[in-house]
């Protein structure tokens, strides 16, 4: 019994520590990447024209290289409604005639009616908007120019941390002055946000409360 008791504890200590460990994500890629290693140009002495240093004059500062930066700006917002209605009615008779004998007590007929009438409804709303922004990185190149980007940005607060992370493809079209991209122009865009707080540690706590205390015996 002690043995019990005693592994159950360990296993609800294990249960609790995983609560202020980092949330779980959806986004499956990399968050960041450093820019690749590019070849060391020896510079060439008294010239004014350096091809270590060189970037055209009209060339401007898109990302289009791995480790590069853009600033995501996330407008996303998405709603539901849903409504329905169902309604019904039956209704039915019966007759019969009574014989010649009971007919002085219950008449020369007997009749019964029956009648029902049902209403159903229902009506569903949702909606989400998320507004930001935020630092992502380029973190692969594919062969057709498109950039696939991923982010995390940390917010400590109190005793809390917010985690935002992001994912997606860019079409480097897209990209705006300034080096943004709107999150609406993503493809397989992923956003979230998750908190460790102290109110996500304290359902965790009851949760975990309630199922070690079902297996204890005391």
């Amino acid at each position: 019994m002690k043995t019990f008791a005693t592994l159950a504890l360990l296993l609800s200590a294990a249960a609790l520590t995983g609560c202020t460990a980092i949330p779980t994500t959806i986004v499956q890629t990399p968050l960041t990447a450093r820019p690749l290693a590019s070849e060391q140009l020896a510079g060439n002495n008294g010239a004014i024209y350096q091809p270590a240093a060189f970037r055209p004059i009209f060339e401007d500062r898109r990302a289009r290289h791995v480790g590069d930066v853009l600033t995501l700006v996330i407008t996303e917002k998405t709603s539901a409604v849903k409504a329905g209605a169902s309604s019904g009615n039956k209704s039915g008779s019966v007759s019969a005639s009574i014989p010649h004998p009971l007919q002085g007590t219950f008449g020369a007929t007997a009749s019964a009616n029956s009648a029902s009438k049902y209403a159903d409804g229902d009506n569903q709303s949702a909606s989400n908007t998320f507004t930001g922004t935020m630092g992502v990185t380029v973190v692969e190149v594919l062969a057709n120019g498109n950039l696939i980007v991923a982010g995390e940005k940390q917010i400590a607060m109190n005793k809390g941390t917010e985690f935002i992370r992001f994912s997606g493809m860019v079409n480097p079209d897209n990209i705006a002055t300034g080096n943004t991209v709107a999150s609406t122009a993503v493809a397989d865009a992923r956003v979230e946000y998750r908190t460790n707080s102290q109110i996500d540690r304290a359902e965790m706590t009851s949760m975990a409360s309630r199922f070690f205390q079902s297996l204890l015996p005391f």
